[in-house]
């Protein structure tokens, strides 16, 4: 059963939505919200594996909430935006939503929806098994007295092997869930630890986080853009793209000013 909140300032919308929701099987309502503060109240309390956000609230957006929820830490729910305003989805899905639904919101779509967000979550609980056998194997090799994590790298399960990661070498890290997933070259490895982890385990003077999901190595910035829909977005190598996070802008502005500095 998934357990979902539902966040709208316009009541009859929310309304709306619960109503829909209820209709359809395997998952729960635990909670409603009519902004952004009370949204992050009711999440704290019932834990949900989903929020039905909307964008446009006063004071906290809906981008303000999920970067909340991020600076919180721990297992966050899954994010599906709900709007009226269609030109927002870029940016949804740079936040790392599952989805993103259009005002007024068609049944089926919303079915379409809640089905991704099942699998995300039967997906994240496979993983989840995967990485607890990881755990074992790690547990196993310290009583032989194996030097298993010594040094600046990390050891992760890749279609039944384990790997070794020299994390000196990772382009960039990405957030999965309770997941992360390091990026080196062309190749990528998926680790079961939370982005802020990650982020303490590297050098702190070659990279850098740039938004709730994303870490990326300094040597790797080709460019820095403005986005057409404001802020900003980070350019790495193969011309990959990555989301700069209104809490992160200060950040990457140092980053730009040193290599200013050097240039």
């Amino acid at each position: 059963m998934i357990r979902a909140i539902l966040c709208d300032d316009e009541l009859l919308a929310l309304e709306r939505l619960a109503d829909m929701v209820r209709r359809i099987d395997g998952i729960e309502i635990v909670g409603t919200a009519g902004n952004g503060a009370a949204a992050l109240e009711v999440v704290a309390e019932e834990q949900p594996d989903l929020i039905f956000l909307d964008i446009e609230m006063p004071a906290l957006d809906g981008f303000d909430v999920v970067e909340e929820l991020n600076r919180r830490g721990g297992a966050a729910p899954l994010i599906v935006f709900v709007t009226a305003y269609p030109q927002f989805a870029a940016h949804a899905f740079d936040t790392g939503a599952i989805d993103f639904l259009t005002k007024p919101v068609r049944l089926g779509r919303l079915e379409t929806a809640i089905e991704r967000a099942r699998a995300a979550i039967e997906s994240r609980d496979a993983r989840a098994r995967l990485g607890d056998l990881a755990l074992q194997l790690q547990a196993l090799r310290d009583e032989r007295g194996s030097d298993f994590r010594a040094g600046n790298y990390l050891w992760v399960q890749r279609r039944g092997e384990t790997v070794r990661v020299d994390l000196d070498l990772v382009d960039w890290v990405q957030a999965e869930g309770e997941y992360v997933r390091l990026h080196l070259d062309a190749a990528s490895y998926l680790h079961r630890e939370p982005l802020s982890a990650i982020l303490q385990r590297l050098d702190a003077r070659r990279f850098v986080r740039i938004h709730r999901s994303h870490i990326v190595n300094r040597d790797r910035i080709l460019a820095v853009r403005r986005r057409t829909t404001g802020g900003y977005k980070i350019v790495i190598g193969g011309d990959r793209e990555l989301p700069v996070g209104r809490s992160y802008r200060s950040l990457v502005n140092i980053v730009i000013a040193e290599r200013d500095s050097q240039a």
